[in-house]
């Protein structure tokens, strides 16, 4: 074949395209399992996060395993769901469906003699999805009328684009240390979730905290990610008691 020719290009080309693409297939496919044994990793350290126990890849899965004593899949009745592992939920595909029609996650601990739920939550920020997991630590006496899970224990949020220094914040523990003590039911045992007040919380109120400084955006869209996602759980809460 003439090698200067136009078909010799083409064809040579085409070959090469395809062993490229080949190789590439060949390599992403021998790396998924491994990339998503890092996602499950990555996900046992945030919730472990959220319980204030410290982890690394090295121990995540051992933490996870002494620590998470179950887990399972509500609906918004606060009804247990069969057949739905809760570890491999996509929050993002569940919050396009009505509140009634999601499939809810939820993760009990246990830490000394206190037991704790861990509810993931998912939202948008400025530039992006921002996400976290919440806990909570059940109370062992409360006023009538008010769940026993009402009062944070921990939080870890994170973001895949926010600025940096501004809303990227969020994912800082000075900000997710004030989220720790407050509740998201009032006295009256209505739910009315965490407020993200700009311009600085009521210190004395347990339902507020300050907004991320320069981040205002990122600091409404955590709001309505903890409206949105932890409404979908008070009756779960109130059928603990």
């Amino acid at each position: 074949m003439n090698i200067q020719s136009n078909t010799y290009t083409y064809i040579y080309s085409t070959v090469i395209v395809l062993i490229v693409a080949t190789g590439l297939a060949v390599v992403a496919s021998a790396l998924k399992p491994a990339q998503n044994k890092n996602v499950e990793i990555e996900k046992k350290q945030n919730i472990l996060t959220s319980l204030h126990v410290v982890s690394d890849a090295g121990n995540a899965e051992k933490l996870y395993s002494e620590f998470i004593t179950d887990s399972y899949t509500l609906n918004s009745k606060g009804e247990k769901v069969t057949g739905v592992d809760p570890f491999t939920i996509n929050l993002r595909a569940e919050m396009k469906k009505k509140p009634s029609a999601r499939n809810l996650p939820a993760f009990e601990a246990k830490k000394g003699d206190s037991t704790f739920v861990v509810i993931p939550v998912y939202g948008k920020g400025l530039w992006g999805p921002i996400w976290g997991y919440v806990s909570f630590r059940k109370e062992a006496q409360v006023q009538e009328g008010i769940p026993h899970y009402n009062t944070i224990y921990g939080v870890m949020f994170d973001h895949k684009g926010e600025t940096p220094g501004l809303g990227a914040e969020i994912n800082q523990p000075f900000f997710q240390n004030h989220f720790n003590g407050k509740k998201v039911f009032n006295d009256q045992g209505k739910f009315v979730s965490v407020q993200v007040v700009k311009g600085g919380a009521d210190p004395s109120s347990p339902y507020q905290v300050d907004a991320i400084s320069g981040g205002t955006i990122t600091s409404k869209g955590l709001q309505a990610m903890l409206d949105s996602c932890l409404v979908t759980y008070q009756n779960y809460f109130k059928s603990n008691n």
